[in-house]
């Protein structure tokens, strides 16, 4: 019996797998996050702190902040890249969208 030497199946991500991981990333992430970011802009410069629209808030921010941590952060550390090329990527792909729909919100609401 030679059960040292068990071979281990190679794991190779199907053509699809890529092209969906590459469209969440550089489309839909980023996408999803200025809508984010907009929509929370809206709701602290507006003032209207009710029950309602602030457990809005709070699950919309915190479900983005889930989604980006699980699908473009570790879909980046599974492809064996370095923690610090995924985090670039984690910050060009969701925070800076995030920010730019803040900004817009807030450039939107001084006119």
């Amino acid at each position: 019996m030679n059960s040292g030497l068990q071979s281990r199946p190679v794991h190779v991500r199907p053509g699809w797998h890529t092209v969906f991981s590459e469209t969440v990333r550089l489309a839909l992430a980023p996408l999803i996050l200025l809508f984010s970011g907009f929509f929370t802009a809206n709701f602290v410069i507006s003032g209207q702190y009710t029950w309602p629209r602030t457990s809005r808030a709070l699950a919309l921010t915190l479900t983005v902040m889930i989604l980006s941590y699980e699908f473009v952060y570790k879909e980046q550390l599974s492809r064996n890249v370095s923690p610090d090329r995924a985090k670039s990527v984690l910050l060009y792909s969701c925070v800076i969208p995030y920010l730019v729909g803040w900004v817009l919100m807030l450039v939107l609401w001084k006119f």
